[in-house]
């Protein structure tokens, strides 16, 4: 008779970890859905879902939260008091969740008696790399991190790969580019330069760029990215210890992405088209927010079968039209600019 797996999904309500979960719950497993505040089960679930609020920065927790698990899904993501990926050098918070919550699970992993190996998926960024001078990053460029939180999610993935180095996880990393898309509830907001710049043109704001517009970023859907991360799973022996990078293939300059995002407002909502407009960057623009970034992930693709199926238009105009059921644009103004 064959065992159900069980898998643990930490961060499961936040915007990559609540698309892994419905993605999951598709399938006939068990899941152990772990997150601050309880996940809300997927509708129409064939999964057996358990929901588990905790806070995995406490002692023990972790190791509650993997408990029995054949795999391990690592969603996890500092958020700050502004609601931004961005930290500053010596956040201990963040680098206790960012980099802290992979050496509880490596060491609650190896203390396992002998047996399988867990399988673990751990959610890095195409940005960890740092700047490479090159218009398209395959994975092989040496990694040379110039932020704290590339230097944090870096050395998160390197305790993970060593782990699996030495036999006491199945590990690999999946870097993301540029993530976007509706999120799955309060909890689970977009915080990427797309969504914000639609609640701006929601909220009737002009659309600022730290730059002439020419800037490109390799744009992923949230479902697409969510079937990758599931992708990672089942083929997680095939994928283990190293990175792979994730990507639609395509650089989009982000002014024309832009122009399309308030095209589209404009359509929602039949107010005038908010315009969009050049800026100068702030103090706290970091290099990555200026240097244009391509995905080749032909080698993740080549080994899972796995390509983004959601066309860029349709997924712009899904993401604006749930920001709007969602918003009032009456009372919402997000900043933003970043690239």
């Amino acid at each position: 008779m064959a065992v159900t797996p069980t898998i643990a999904l930490l961060g499961a309500t936040g915007f990559v970890g609540s698309a892994v979960l419905r993605e999951l719950a598709a399938r006939p497993v068990r899941i152990r859905a772990v997150s601050r505040r309880p996940a809300a089960v997927p509708p129409g679930a064939r999964a057996d879902v358990e929901v588990r609020a905790a806070d995995l920065t406490e002692p023990g927790e972790t190791a509650a939260a993997v408990a029995d698990a054949d795999a391990v899904v690592l969603a996890t993501l500092y958020s700050s008091a502004t609601a931004t990926w961005r930290i500053e050098d010596g956040d201990t918070a963040a680098e206790r969740v960012n980099v802290g919550l992979v050496r509880d699970l490596v060491d609650t992993l190896a203390d396992r008696p002998a047996g399988p190996r867990t399988k673990v998926v751990f959610t890095g960024a195409a940005s960890q790399v740092g700047p490479t001078g090159k218009a398209v990053l395959d994975g092989t460029e040496p990694d040379r991190p110039k932020g704290p939180y590339d230097r944090q999610k870096l050395a998160a993935e390197r305790l993970l790969l060593d782990a699996d180095a030495r036999g006491v996880l199945c590990g690999t990393s999946l870097r993301l580019p540029t993530v976007f898309g509706p999120g799955a509830g309060p909890t689970a907001r977009d915080r990427g330069v797309v969504s914000a710049m639609a609640r701006r043109a929601l909220a009737g704001e002009p659309l600022t760029m730290w730059h002439d517009g020419t800037v490109r970023r390799d744009l992923l859907y949230i479902d697409d990215l969510a079937r990758a991360v599931v992708a990672g799973l089942d083929h997680a022996e095939a994928l283990a210890g190293r990175h792979w990078l994730l990507g639609t293939g395509e650089g989009r300059p982000l002014g024309p992405v832009f122009e399309q995002v308030a095209d589209l407002v404009a359509e929602r909502t039949g107010r005038p088209r908010v315009p969009v407009l050049s800026v100068p960057p702030p103090e706290h623009a970091e290099a990555g927010d200026f240097s244009s970034i391509t995905i080749d992930a032909s080698a993740f693709r080549s080994v899972t079968g796995w390509e983004p199926r959601t066309e860029l238009g349709e997924a712009l105009r899904r993401t604006v039209h749930h920001l709007a059921d969602q918003t009032d644009p009456a009372a919402e103004a997000v900043g933003g600019g970043r690239a």
